[in-house]
């Protein structure tokens, strides 16, 4: 099916720049902008950024690398990051992002398993003991070689994303450049980003998030994509939008949370927003509802995964179902498939089970990089199944339920802690909610929920239960409560439940 449909050469980094920047009515059109606190905005025009790229793809083939090499881009979140993961994409190498944040330990682990020839780094980040080659921050200005640069094909590897196993170690998600052929139904289904827009992104580039929808998807569209560095004061993002002229602004449902609580956006102009986007997590219909109340903006969700990316969403062409983060994309092929028994024949609506895409999809992964174990797991005869629990309703609209593994098992009933928690923060003095099971002992799973009231809210246990019995069948009401300042969350938003049962067994032990 690829192959008919593919053209025979494709290059993600030259499909998303070349074009606009070789057009003279397109070349001085703003690409890039670079924004930091106290310090004047850095600027790229479309001409400007495809010749940085092109003068860094040639630059690391010059430095002995070639295609098909893995290098590991290890810098801070930065314009430069940016330029050396397109600038290796161009260059038929496979980046591999990676974060600042890690310890060497967990760097050198990327490096050793993906054989990395090349890392992209700061001299403080070094790998001591690294026999390949090193390039640094400082040197990609000045990085440039004879060329010429290599053709690549849709099936050709792109890049490799870690991200967390079934093991005790990341597995790396291999990508091929067709999955730039996957991102036409994201800008059809989703965010709808055309040549006119400004978009904003809030995260850092050493996520997939930032690089696809932040930068890539805005590049393949001719529009101006824009960054910001500096801390994560969620303050400062209305004020951003406003200066800008945002038309899109993207982020976790976490940041919105975030700017509603510390950011007075109603005080600011934010006329210029189209609409906003956001992937990540499960985005509460509460949240979204102060959201609408407060800015008189829509917000349009999208859920995705490292392997296939974003791919079930609401957009302008698909009305927002709040708790659903919307419909299967056009011409995507999505599937309810029945939890035990292997079958491959899809559920009918209202039942739960696993979430899967069809193998012909151009955004689904080349596959993990040397972990064949791991990766017939995932496949079902045609069927891509990732782990996410699902229903579909009659009108193709999916209600996610949870990852599989995060299932609460308790007194015989499977129960999903999303559902128990988008009952709690329909609670007008809830802010947030995180249910896990806390196994008291075996065969008694106590269903256990952490909450963190609004500022000045005063809510208790006796509340929450009668909250609880309004919404919720008795079997799937929380067993306990806990009251907390905030949720753990990782740099990017996402909760960390693992670190919540860690907290909910320290205090049992405690008491």
């Amino acid at each position: 099916m690829r192959s008919t449909e593919a053209p025979s050469s494709l290059n993600l980094a030259r499909a998303c720049i070349e074009r606009w920047a070789v057009d003279p009515a397109t070349a001085a059109r703003p690409a890039f902008t670079f924004v930091e606190p106290g310090v004047e905005d850095r600027a790229w025009t479309y001409g400007e950024l495809w010749a940085r790229v092109e003068r860094i793809g040639r630059g690391l083939l010059a430095r002995g690398l070639e295609p098909g090499d893995r290098v590991l881009v290890r810098l801070p979140h930065s314009p430069e990051y940016a330029f050396a993961f397109f600038g290796a994409t161009l260059a038929g190498l496979v980046p591999i992002p990676a974060s600042t944040a890690l310890t060497e330990e967990e760097a050198r682990f990327l490096v050793e398993d993906s054989e990395a020839a090349a890392v992209v780094t700061t001299p403080d980040q070094r790998l001591p003991g690294y026999a390949g080659i090193e390039v640094f921050a400082e040197d990609l200005d000045a990085l440039d070689g004879p060329g010429p640069l290599p053709e690549t094909h849709p099936e050709d590897p792109a890049f490799l994303i870690y991200t967390s196993g079934t093991t005790s170690k990341p597995k790396g998600v291999l990508h091929a450049h067709r999955a730039l052929l996957g991102r036409t139904p994201v800008r059809e289904g989703w965010h709808d980003i055309g040549h006119d827009d400004v978009t904003l992104h809030a995260g850092a580039l050493n996520w997939s998030y930032t690089l696809v929808v932040g930068l890539l998807d805005p590049w393949n569209a001719g529009a101006h994509a824009v960054l910001a560095g500096g801390a994560g004061d969620p303050a400062r993002w209305p004020p951003l939008i406003e200066r800008l002229r945002t038309t899109v602004f993207i982020a976790v449902p976490t940041v919105y949370r975030q700017m509603l609580k510390y950011g007075e956006p109603e005080a600011r102009d934010l006329s210029s927003l189209r609409h906003v986007l956001c992937a990540g997590e499960p985005l509460s219909p509460a949240l979204l509802e102060e959201w609408r109340e407060r800015t008189g903006t829509e917000m349009y969700e999208c859920l995705g995964m490292t392997e296939v990316s974003t791919y079930i969403s609401s957009g302008p062409a698909t009305p927002v179902r709040p708790g659903s983060p919307g419909r299967p994309q056009p011409g995507r092929r999505v599937a309810i498939l029945p939890v035990e028994g292997g079958s491959t024949d899809p559920l009918p609506p209202g039942e739960t089970g696993l979430l899967a895409v069809h193998r012909s999809d151009p955004g689904l992964m080349l596959g993990y990089w040397r972990r064949p174990d791991e990766e017939s797991e995932v496949y079902r005869g045609d069927w891509f199944i990732g782990g996410d629990l699902a229903s579909m309703d009659v009108d193709g609209y999916v209600w996610f339920q949870g990852r599989a593994d995060d299932v609460i098992k308790s007194f015989g009933y499977r129960l999903s802690p999303l559902e128990i928690e988008a009952a709690l923060e329909s609670h007008p003095a809830v802010a947030e909610a995180a249910v896990v099971g806390f196994e008291l002992e075996a065969q008694k799973t106590l269903v256990t929920a952490c909450v963190v009231p609004h500022d000045g809210a005063e809510v208790d246990a006796a509340a929450l239960e009668a909250h609880a019995a309004a919404h919720l069948a008795e079997y799937k009401r929380p067993h306990q409560y806990r009251f907390v300042d905030a949720l753990p969350r990782t740099r990017n938003g996402k909760l960390q439940r693992r670190a919540i049962l860690d907290g909910v067994r320290a205090e049992r032990l405690d008491g």
